[in-house]
């Protein structure tokens, strides 16, 4: 099963750390083919090949941010990817020139104006559009789960916001956001988001902003319920496992047809605020007893339920090594405090450059990429469309 990834950065000023609404300049040096806009003049996203191993999704993401970070350099500016960015002033607000963009800025005002937050998304190939909305079902138990992994975004202009992904919060203001539901068919799926844009709550299928949707374009499931991670090396551990998860439920269809989904997902809503509280570092809500239960704990148990689906693809000892490593180290909300308690707000901005650019940086308790050595990484293939190429982004 194929594989691809859209990740958003933030633009920040060097010397002051702060967001700036300066994209344009950035991708005026760069392709097109590979980056793109946002929402706001302060965003860039990049969106990989298409890939089959994980290493090779590694070695995509890492070199599209080098690319990125040198083109940025050039302009005393660089790049974060992160949920929000640390040192975000109110003005930063931009919307991009484009008329869909503005549309959205005049239609959901301020929560479009604080849409100053970046994701990672994995997409990964389903047969056709019908597995992808029966599969989101079996999937979304899980999502929080990872949701806390990537969790990125503590401040938010300026001060600690008390979460470890304050970017959930402002993402879920918008009407579309948040939790999938259940759907027997694409055609039942379809009549919703229909339903939605006759009603002008929406303009178009791209503001399905949902945890977890198929593409528009292409048979894909995408993932949408994460921070951006300031390392590649948690994109790839999201993506391996989401792949996986994906073909766990692509399994569980094929054996026992529908998904049997008892249409309660009120839980499911504060599991997502649980992780996006509490990260790696407190409680998560495990998914199978809706109970409470220490993170690391609920993370290892996705971790074993996965194993079969982790070593079909050849992902098992890398997606291992990657999830003791984040276990380890702990989010990267917690080393963005740690960062900012031991210097200032300023040095939480660096560490996160730092981060995003691949470097190891004093703070870092293991080399970067060490769990992508030629015994544990297995090998793949790429291709210039698909998943993670710009037609199959609604955004």
């Amino acid at each position: 099963m194929r594989m691809g990834v859209e990740e958003e950065f933030h633009v920040l000023e060097v010397e002051s750390g702060l967001l700036v609404p300066r994209a344009g300049a950035v991708l005026r040096r760069l392709p097109r083919r590979t980056f793109t806009t946002e929402l706001h003049q302060s965003t860039v996203e990049s969106n990989s090949e298409v890939h089959t191993s994980l290493h090779d999704l590694y070695t995509d993401l890492t070199s599209t941010r080098r690319r990125l970070d040198t083109a940025a350099s050039s302009l005393g500016l660089a790049v974060v990817a992160a949920g929000t960015a640390p040192l975000a002033p109110a003005e930063s607000a931009h919307p991009t020139a484009d008329a869909r963009y503005r549309h959205m800025a005049e239609e959901y005002r301020k929560v479009a104006d604080e849409q100053l937050i970046c994701g990672a998304q994995v997409h990964v190939d389903v047969p056709d559009r019908d597995t992808a909305v029966r599969a989101m079902c079996v999937v979304s138990p899980w999502l929080p789960v990872l949701l806390a992994i990537s969790a990125s975004s503590p401040f938010w202009q300026g001060s600690d916001t008390g979460y470890a992904s304050w970017r959930t919060l402002l993402w879920q203001r918008w009407p579309t956001a948040g939790p999938a539901g259940c759907f027997s068919s694409a055609a039942e799926y379809d009549a919703q988001v229909n339903d939605l844009v006759r009603a002008g709550i929406i303009s178009d299928a791209g503001m399905i902003y949902y945890d977890v949707r198929p593409s528009a374009h292409l048979p894909t499931l995408e993932l949408r319920i994460c921070d951006a991670c300031p390392r590649a090396e948690t994109v790839v551990l999201i993506a391996g496992l989401f792949r996986a998860l994906v073909t766990e439920a692509r399994e569980r269809l094929r054996t026992r047809g529908a998904p049997g989904c008892a249409g309660r997902h009120e839980w499911l809503r504060g599991a997502t605020w649980r992780a996006a509280r509490s990260g790696l570092e407190g409680t998560l809500v495990d998914p199978e007893t809706h109970r409470e239960a220490p993170a690391p704990q609920v993370v290892r148990k996705l971790l074993v339920r996965l194993r079969p689906a982790l070593e079909a693809h050849g992902d098992w000892q890398t997606v291992r090594a990657l999830t003791e490593a984040a276990l380890a180290d702990g989010s990267a909300a917690q080393r963005m405090r740690r960062a900012a308690q031991e210097e200032d707000l300023l040095a939480c901005v660096d560490m996160l450059i730092a981060e995003t650019r691949g470097e190891r940086g004093h703070r870092c308790s293991a080399p970067l990429g060490r769990a992508f050595t030629p015994s544990v990484a297995a090998s793949g293939s790429h291709s210039s469309a698909g998943p993670g190429s710009p037609e199959a982004v609604g955004r």
